[in-house]
């Protein structure tokens, strides 16, 4: 156990150097102070990594929120996020407990993309404006059509090149930074993040011109910056409006949290994670999260693939990493106060654009066109409408494709064969959806003939077909006729089906 313990260290401070300007850079974006990404950090690293169910994910605030707690705090006030944060922390706390992980996991891959890409979408939009020291607009859409003019005003119009000239280079640094130290980096130095290389040479930068921008305030107490929850700040949730974004923020950091456990699961060949506890122990987390008033946590992809690549083997990695941000956070707070503000923004540019993952979107492709339509709409809905409602669009399209799908049905008539009968096949989902047209096949046959219906390739029916059928019995022997289910038929196919997932099973065993 002391060789694992001690074997974790080394990746524990790669995580540390990767998330530290993260925490920071995803609170400016979400409208919060540094400070509550960095607890939330802390919370993410100490407590959650020491009971999670994916031993080697790590866990802090993600860009992926952003979004959605910067729209609660502009809509709803700072104090209005810890009771929301603490709902949305015992809801997942409470789908961990009824074994709800592998739901969460089962939404449509096309919504998570278009989830993902459509917040991205959004992030980029947004920091753009914060790299150059200027205010983010009021929505997604006025982000994006307003950054042509705000580039214009920042290089060609004088007075706003003396304002932003100077935040928008130092931005554009840690952006250029970033990708080429990535791209180009010496092998011996392939465990330091580009990130941290492009906020320490742009805050070199702003150091030695003296440059009069904005930076990081970080307080030299971290517990006295928290933002506690009282008791009369949960009336929020009496507010339809706000419960919703708790609601959204339940929903969103947990399929965000479990998509990572997934992506995590492949990167290693250690313990596989236990999605229910996962669930548990970010609830905890977010419950923690919002007594502190700090920013909601999910497990991250970005710090959890850097915690597998450093050579992670436990997860005493996330928990000391939790441990190193408090730790300089605490000695050397002002080290952090020299980072400009437009550093931070443009990781977190850099992030937007990254998740906007095309590739993706064209993988999706080989699933037909639904799939692209599910993720398109899943996207504009984010970006022009909110989170919420993107994400319940791709969800309704995604239902509406799964009950086509399952209502596929092929229904023929056999005539001549004998004289006075017809046969009629019916194979797929007899359901509700197709029920009219499967009444619409028996309404053109006469009523004073013989007529066998055959299930032998019916993959399933539903109780409203059944009762068609009993009511079609009893109009045919009114009429002179007789209506025969041939039910054995699909009694024997179950069977069948049965029987050869037995033999599958023993021939497993015997291998």
């Amino acid at each position: 156990m002391k060789y694992k313990f001690t074997g974790d260290i080394l990746p524990s401070i790669i995580v540390f150097l990767v998330a530290l300007p993260l925490c920071m850079g995803i609170a400016i974006a979400s409208g919060m102070p540094p400070a509550a990404g960095l607890i939330t950090g802390i919370i993410g690293g100490i407590l959650v990594g020491a009971i999670a169910g994916s031993p080697l994910q790590v866990s802090g605030p993600a860009a992926g929120l952003a979004v959605l707690v910067a729209q609660i705090v502009q809509e709803h006030g700072v104090k209005a996020l810890g009771p929301l944060l603490v709902l949305a922390g015992i809801i997942q706390f409470g789908a961990g407990m009824l074994k709800a992980g592998q739901w969460f996991r089962a939404i449509s891959p096309a919504v998570i993309y278009g989830m993902l890409s459509g917040i991205g979408i959004l992030i980029f939009a947004s920091q753009f404006h914060v790299m150059l020291d200027d205010q983010p607009r009021s929505n997604g859409v006025v982000n994006l059509i307003t950054i042509p003019g705000a580039l214009y005003n920042d290089f060609f119009n004088p007075d706003g090149y003396a304002q932003h000239h100077i935040p928008a280079m130092l931005g554009l640094l840690t952006i250029g930074s970033l990708i080429l130290w990535n791209q180009f980096r010496p092998k011996a130095l392939k465990m330091i993040p580009g990130a941290l290389i492009g906020v320490v040479l742009a805050t070199i930068t702003a150091i030695l011109i003296d440059a009069k921008v904005n930076y990081v305030n970080v307080p030299s107490n971290l517990l006295a910056a928290a933002s506690w929850l009282s008791i009369d700040s949960f009336s929020i949730l009496a507010n339809k409006a706000a419960l919703i974004a708790g609601l959204t923020m339940a929903f969103v950091a947990s399929a965000e949290t479990l998509l990572s456990a997934g992506a995590v699961d492949r990167m290693h060949d250690g313990p596989r994670s236990d999605y229910d506890q996962e669930l548990r122990a970010q609830g905890v987390g977010n419950v923690l999260c919002g007594i502190a008033g700090a920013l909601p946590m999910t497990g991250v992809v970005v710090r959890s693939s850097a915690n597998v690549q450093a050579g992670a083997k436990t997860r005493w990695s996330a928990v000391m990493h939790g441990f190193w941000i408090l730790a300089f956070v605490s000695a050397m707070p002002f080290v952090l106060e020299r980072v400009p503000v437009a550093s931070l923004a443009g990781i977190l540019v850099f992030t937007g654009y990254k998740l906007v993952d095309w590739k993706n979107a064209k993988a999706l492709a080989k699933y037909g066109q639904m799939p692209i339509w599910i993720f398109g709409v899943t996207v504009a809905g984010i970006v022009g409408v909110d989170l919420l409602t993107g994400v319940i669009l791709g969800v309704l399209l995604s239902f509406g494709k799964l009950i086509q799908t399952a209502s596929q049905i092929d229904i023929w008539v056999q005539t001549g064969t004998v004289e006075n009968r017809a046969d009629v096949h019916i194979s797929g989902s007899a359901t509700f959806v197709k029920l009219p047209v499967i009444a619409q096949t028996f309404e053109k046959l006469p009523r004073n003939i013989a007529c066998h219906v055959h299930f032998a390739e019916l993959v399933s029916i539903d109780h409203s077909v059944m009762d068609l059928l009993t009511s079609l019995e009893e109009e045919f022997e009114k009429g002179g006729g007789k209506l025969v289910t041939e039910w054995d038929q699909l009694h024997t196919r179950h069977e069948n089906q049965i029987r050869g997932t037995q033999q599958q099973q023993e021939d497993k065993v015997q291998r």
